[in-house]
């Protein structure tokens, strides 16, 4: 009985140091590959943020196997009791050793070492690395866009705040930078929320189909086992399974989709970025960033630098540079698995994590910003910015087309004024009309460029006035519980889901 024990010792022994050396390539390559090329294969790095991932997904899977009679039932409770135990008390570093190819691999051989190779080498049956990562990476992806997603709603809460908070503080509307025509602080602020708006629509619409499970799949074609794929998927919460098993391993348009939603939401945060910039500049002075977002020169004394929506306004580069290079990755990879795909999932963790991130930056540096509202009126005329609206009373009161309309004022900025005296040289030279005799009074004109009065007539649904802002923020508020409403019940899925797994794999131990 002795002579059998140290048998089996030594068996697991020899299988452990195989798995450290040459990476689960037992019985079918040399060992002889130099550590560069080992380093340059490995996925580690990367494998960290799928980690506590793959022990969920571990857990699944032997349930599986043990509902199924794929695996009896010592092994499976002794496999369950390690893999709690490492989800309790944090994965052992030796899993993320250099000796691995991957966390998979270093953790194979931990459940070996513990275990010894009668039951921790039966956990991988009926699965393959590839369905097992692609289970991870959906399963991680999942929880980060319900963090960016919860970012987002902060974001949008913010502009939706500060924005009720303006709806009388008037200021320029540019185009092409320039002057253009009156509007408020509202009215701008909620343009923003409306392109965060249609990115949570964008992530809700890529969440659907990133909550499929790949598990059961194997390698691409299936296994010989008789798996209960839908069981799987249930435990760990997903809607359903990916459906083709070749699919299922090779796929990953999920991620560019979720990498393409971060891009365009950083690009959306960039130009947020881009005018607070703007802004802050002493040339503007329409805000004032908080100290705790900004910083100051090694050398000037007097600078209050806007560093941080400076570096995030980079960050959306680099988040889209991680979308080319994903997009790349993919590009004519033939079905199924291919191991180029090991250098995409670096791509999508830095996506996720900048957009995220910036995502919250931006709330917090919004909701202390101090707006100048003096400032801002003082610029919202400047400019001849309400010209449109005296074009626009001609053309109401006093019958006029508008291109003629257009063409009078248009001459009457050129000549450096807009009164009564320029509007009417101005009628009697380009069209040949009196607007005096047509009842054209200075009282008109000045009411016409009146900024608040020309920001009250824009009252169409989605403009300036106070009426419509509202609306638009009624609407937004609604959009926004919407949003809200749909992500809690994601979070209660998952959440019920996990603490379902979990109790099924504590029922096993005991």
């Amino acid at each position: 009985m002795a002579l059998i024990c140290i048998r089996t010792i030594i068996i697991v022994k020899k299988v452990v140091e195989s798995m450290q050396k040459d990476r689960i390539r037992q019985g079918r390559l040399s060992d002889d590959r130099s550590e560069d090329v080992i380093s340059y294969l490995s996925s580690m790095d990367a494998d960290h943020w799928i980690a506590d991932a793959d022990l969920l997904v571990d857990m699944a899977h032997l349930l599986m196997l043990r509902r199924q009679g794929i695996i009896d039932e010592e092994p499976a409770r002794i496999l369950m009791a390690l893999l709690l135990d490492m989800q309790e008390q944090g994965m052992p570093a030796q899993v993320f050793d250099d000796r691995y190819e991957d966390v998979h691999a270093g953790k194979e051989a931990y459940l070996i070492e513990k275990a010894g190779i009668d039951h921790g080498g039966r956990l991988h049956m009926g699965r393959s690395r590839n369905d097992e990562v692609a289970t991870c990476i959906r399963l991680r992806l999942r929880d980060e866009m319900i963090a960016g997603m919860d970012a987002l709603i902060r974001l949008r809460s913010v502009l939706i705040r500060v924005a009720s908070e303006h709806t009388g503080t008037v200021m320029p509307g540019f185009t092409h930078l320039q002057h253009a025509q009156p509007t408020t602080l509202a009215h701008h602020l909620l343009a923003h929320e409306q392109a965060f708006s249609r990115d949570c629509g964008r992530f809700r619409d890529a969440y659907t189909r990133t909550n499929r499970c790949p598990l059961g799949s194997a390698a691409f074609a299936s296994t010989g086992y008789p798996v209960d794929r839908e069981y799987a998927a249930d435990l760990l919460g997903f809607d359903g399974v990916v459906l083709n098993t070749m699919d299922a391993v090779s796929a990953r348009d999920f991620a560019l989709e979720v990498i393409a939603g971060c891009s365009i939401s950083m690009l959306n945060a960039s130009r947020v970025c881009e005018e607070v910039v703007i802004w802050s500049s002493s040339f503007v002075k329409f805000v004032n960033l908080a100290d705790a977002h900004t910083s100051t020169s090694s050398i000037m004394p007097q600078k209050k630098n806007p560093d941080t929506a400076e570096v995030m306004r980079a960050k959306a580069g680099t988040v889209t540079g991680a979308l080319a290079a994903a997009m790349m990755i993919i590009k004519g990879l033939p079905m199924s698995y291919n191991r180029d795909l090991q250098e995409l999932t670096p791509h999508l963790w830095r996506a996720v994590s900048e957009c995220r991130k910036s995502a919250a930056l931006l709330a917090d540096m919004l909701s202390k910003a101090e707006f100048n509202r003096e400032r801002m009126e003082v610029e919202a005329g400047a400019e001849f910015s309400t010209a449109t609206e005296l074009a626009d009373m001609l053309v109401r009161e006093h019958g006029i087309p508008f291109r003629t309309a257009h063409n009078i004022v248009g001459r009457g900025v050129r000549s450096g004024r807009l009164d009564i005296e320029s509007l009417e040289e101005a009628g009697q030279e380009m069209a040949g009309i009196s607007l005096r005799s047509q009842g054209l009074t200075s009282e008109k004109v000045s009411a016409a460029l009146d900024v608040r009065r020309g920001i009250a007539m824009r009252g169409a649904t989605g403009g300036p006035a106070a009426a419509a802002v509202e609306q638009m923020l009624s609407v937004c508020r609604a959009d926004l519980d919407n949003d809200r409403e749909w992500l809690d019940i994601m979070k209660k899925g998952r959440t019920e889901a996990i603490t379902h797994l979990h109790s099924e794999a504590r029922r096993l131990v005991q």
